[in-house]
């Protein structure tokens, strides 16, 4: 069983090793936007039943696979409408379930003959599925019954000698976020069922932007704030995801001069600025790409700042799961998801 720890430097010897084990009929712990997935390739049926042997995973229970949207249409059966719907949603932490075109081992289709996809904004995994070329198996890495991992640790010490034995490879990026498993939608028949309940609603709004200069980004920010800061009963609270370079910053720079703050930058040495923005309301800019663990949520005292009338953002609001529950109960929640899609061009998806 070989570990690779995940930095910032070894991207490309991480997906190519990953790469390597899945063409060889491996079996991988590799992180995701949610959970520690388990991942081999989806067609090879010798792959397939190590993962279930591995999860000692009842026969007949189906298994999600990741995908993109170059490959979901070999995958399953999708109309325009459906496909236009879910790029409303996708890339985020959604599992859509869709009859399948029974291009993967059939035992990881359901009984119906239906096919879980997901098409995480995780960056890994992104560069992994376009990479590789072929599905890939998104199943979070317990055991059947158990409780999913957020840590590698957590996961290896409740494993047995002989499960350990089926690992090829452990990717590992530390402690993840506490984020809850991915929102299941089935759309396998006429009606829109929720089977499980993520963090994000899929019957929420949504709204995708395009944009090719800061200014616009500022003003989709602008508008989008306009739109959500008549609620006078809880604090406005902004989740921003996506990789570096994205434009996050500039986001919250967009909200900042809506109230006349021109002097905002990224905290990333502090975690946190406040701003004042009218009649002792504050503005928080909180960025949490150097929180590591878990236990750091309890010494920020953020909690002070729920309150109506303040505006909360969260950069790299992909952390924030240890604490979405608090943020989701007492605030009014706006999730952004920011993709870098060309030098000048980002596309920004936000649901409410």
């Amino acid at each position: 069983m070989k570990h690779i720890i995940c930095n910032i430097k070894n991207q490309n010897k991480i997906i190519n090793r990953t790469v390597n084990v899945l063409q060889n009929g491996g079996l991988i712990i590799f992180p995701t936007d949610t959970v520690y997935g388990l991942l081999c390739d989806a067609t090879n049926e010798q792959a397939v039943k190590k993962l279930i042997q591995f999860k000692n995973r009842p026969a007949g229970k189906a298994i999600s696979v990741f995908s993109n949207f170059n490959l979901i249409n070999q995958l399953v059966k999708i109309s325009n409408q459906q496909l236009t719907i879910l790029k409303q949603f996708l890339p985020g932490p959604f599992t859509i379930i869709l009859p399948s075109k029974h291009n993967v081992n059939k035992l990881l289709e359901s009984e119906t003959g239906a096919l879980g996809i997901r098409i995480p904004m995780y960056r890994y995994i992104e560069v992994l599925t376009n990479t590789y070329k072929k599905p890939i198996t998104a199943t979070s890495a317990n055991l059947a019954g158990r409780s999913p991992h957020y840590s590698v640790e957590s996961l290896l010490s409740e494993l047995t000698g002989k499960q350990k034995e089926l690992i090829d490879l452990v990717i590992n990026a530390g402690t993840l976020p506490r984020n809850k498993p991915s929102t299941v939608v089935d759309l396998s028949k006429n009606d829109v069922r929720i089977l499980r309940q993520g963090d994000i609603d899929f019957s929420n709004q949504s709204e995708k932007f395009s944009s090719k200069t800061v200014e616009e980004t500022k003003n989709i920010a602008k508008k989008i704030l306009n739109q959500n800061i008549n609620n006078k009963n809880k604090p406005l609270i902004f989740i921003i995801e996506g990789e570096m370079g994205a434009g996050k910053t500039i986001f919250v720079k967009g909200i900042g001069e809506q109230f006349g703050i021109n002097n905002i930058i990224s905290p990333t040495y502090v975690i946190y600025y406040e701003y004042e923005i009218k009649k002792s309301k504050k503005m928080i800019h909180i960025d949490l790409y150097n929180i590591e663990d878990r236990q750091e949520f309890k010494h920020l005292g953020l909690e002070k700042y729920l309150f109506p009338g303040n505006i909360l953002c969260f950069e790299w609001g992909e952390k924030v799961g240890e604490i979405i529950n608090i943020l989701k109960g007492k605030g009014q929640l706006v999730y952004v998801k920011m993709k870098y899609v060309g030098e000048k061009k980002r596309e920004i998806t936000v649901n409410y």
